[in-house]
């Protein structure tokens, strides 16, 4: 029997708002936006929670932000998910109303940013969701199974569901001879009549939502029996943790660290698809370079935009335009549209990116330590994967 623990209604709400649909829709619009990318809340007493929320609310007015979007957000500020420290929280405004409100699990992806323009600032925002891998944990035993569908930046699952399998003959006898042997049968035929229907659940999950990895974690003849039943499509996905979860004593970080480690090799492993991609017959299928990217945007073709983290330091600008091609090199180009503002390189290329249905990633810069030294280093270039080559149809 699988007992289904449904989405919340927040994690509805919050898929349908981020959306890549909706995001454009929303940059699409005309008219001033007003953001705030902070700290979500933590342990602070809470005068000093207070405190930040003047701060911000200060940093807003100080920034020209319309009276009506900083009350949207000053009200919005006290509100908790529950998301624990530390946390980052995403707040777009407009028209005195607040259109996104995000809070992700982990420190923020960059410097505090409240501004307010006709362009919004999404590059924060599109940072956290480029690391949003959707996955499945399973912690199988002997009995039945949990199975909950996570995402890298939710701290709550989307859906869970327990699998209850039969409990008769689940323990092995100690007595020897005829009758230890058929009860081992007995207790062997219930353990693979559980797994059956946790491999039938997590079948269907994974053809109805298309999780980018499956974690297996439990029993070890549980996992053994559960692999043998998964269908083909499901088994790819698997990745297994050596470890008995669902045992008494069992280490929670270990399961929370391996996952962690996988997303991690996934989205490393994504971005060297992307330029692979993009290098492919002598480039003919991707853009690099300032230039380029803007030229394959305007045109509609990038299928993915890959940016570096230290671009969002890169002093250049880009043309925001109300209508197609959506973005314009800062001094050449005339097209029917209007410029809306002139924004920062990484805002530039990243709306039109969204404008146009292409995915975004970033490459985040890795260190051993904290407080590894930052030395000067050229930040590479933007590069897409196009979605067809120059000249093809």
């Amino acid at each position: 029997m699988s007992i289904e623990r449904g989405n919340t209604d927040r994690a509805a709400d919050l898929a349908g708002m981020t959306g890549q649909g909706s995001l454009a829709d929303l940059l699409s619009a005309t008219g001033t936006a007003t953001v705030a990318y902070i700290d979500g809340h933590g342990p602070r007493p809470q005068v000093e929670e207070e405190a930040a929320r003047d701060a911000v609310v200060a940093r807003l007015e100080e920034a020209g932000a319309p009276a009506a979007d900083v009350a949207a957000i000053s009200a919005a500020l006290p509100a908790k998910d529950g998301t624990p420290s530390p946390s980052a929280r995403y707040l777009l405004a407009r028209d005195g109303a607040v259109v996104v409100d995000e809070v992700f699990p982990g420190a923020r992806l960059g410097p505090e940013r409240t501004c307010s323009g006709p362009v919004p600032e999404i590059v924060p925002l599109l940072r956290h969701l480029a690391r949003g891998s959707r996955y499945l944990v399973i912690e199988t035993g002997r009995e039945g199974a949990e199975i909950r569908l996570e995402r890298g930046d939710r701290h709550t699952p989307e859906r869970a569901e327990e699998v209850e399998g039969r409990a008769d003959s689940l323990t092995k006898v100690q007595a020897g001879g005829w009758s230890h042997a058929r009860y081992q049968r007995a207790a062997e035929e219930v353990w693979k009549h559980n797994q059956s229907e946790v491999a039938a659940a997590v079948d269907r999950l994974v053809e109805e939502q298309r999780p980018d990895f499956i974690v297996l974690a439990g029993d070890v003849r549980a996992r053994q029996v559960l692999r043998d039943r998964l269908g083909e499509a499901s088994l790819r996905l698997v990745t297994e943790y050596e470890s008995h979860t669902r045992a008494d004593g069992a280490d929670e970080g270990g399961l929370a660290n391996a996952i962690s480690e996988i997303a991690e090799q996934r989205i490393r492993d994504e971005i060297a698809s992307v330029v692979d991609r993009a290098r492919a017959d002598d480039g003919s299928a991707g853009a690099e370079g300032v230039s380029a990217v803007v030229d394959a945007l305007q045109q509609a073709r990038v299928d993915t935009l890959l940016l570096d983290a230290g671009i969002l330091s890169d002093e250049r600008t880009l043309r925001a335009l109300d209508a197609q091609p959506w973005v314009a090199d800062a001094e050449h180009g005339e097209f029917d549209a209007a410029t809306l503002a002139d924004v920062p390189l990484s805002e530039g290329l990243a709306r039109a990116a969204v404008l146009t249905g292409a995915r975004v990633l970033f490459r985040e810069e890795e260190f051993d330590a904290p407080d590894e030294p930052r030395g000067p280093a050229a930040t590479p270039e933007p590069i897409a994967a196009l979605r067809w080559a120059e000249g093809s149809v």
